[in-house]
């Protein structure tokens, strides 16, 4: 099961953002979105990611957020896998980091998907439980 190929469970063409966007369009797509980690592209190329806890570590009032960039706020110390790693390597590296999510990027480090703890967890559950609905496991393509 942890040496299926990381494709089998990330997401692929993930919404992203640029580093030119504002915070109150990061927040306006979290929450319409309900999703936590938002990678930073220019062009195909990941640059960053920003997480819903990088907006609660800022402690800024909503009303800032129009004016603060992604670019100045961004993680830009990532930790990625390839297409050809594992989802086992996806767990250490959750687990080794204590963060959520990871993007997936090619030799080009082009964006080409992103994998998050609860990927990994509907990954585990539809293994364990096989005949249930394609419904019951939600939104997730898994």
């Amino acid at each position: 099961m942890m040496n299926e190929p990381i494709t089998t469970i990330m997401t692929a063409e993930p919404i992203t953002i640029t580093p030119e966007d504002n915070l109150a369009t990061v927040y306006k797509t979290f929450r319409s979105k309900r999703i936590h980690h938002l990678p930073v592209v220019e062009g195909k190329k990941l640059v960053g990611i920003l997480t819903t806890y990088d907006l609660f570590k800022l402690e800024k009032s909503l009303d800032d957020y129009g004016n603060i960039l992604v670019k100045d706020v961004m993680t830009t110390k990532l930790a990625t896998l390839e297409p050809t790693a594992k989802v086992g390597s996806a767990v250490l590296l959750f687990i080794e980091n204590l963060f959520h999510a990871v993007p997936i990027v090619n030799e080009d480090k082009e964006l080409v998907g992103i994998v998050s703890t609860l990927d990994v967890m509907k990954y585990t559950l539809k293994k364990q439980y096989p005949n249930r609905s394609a419904a019951y496991w939600g939104r997730s393509s898994v």
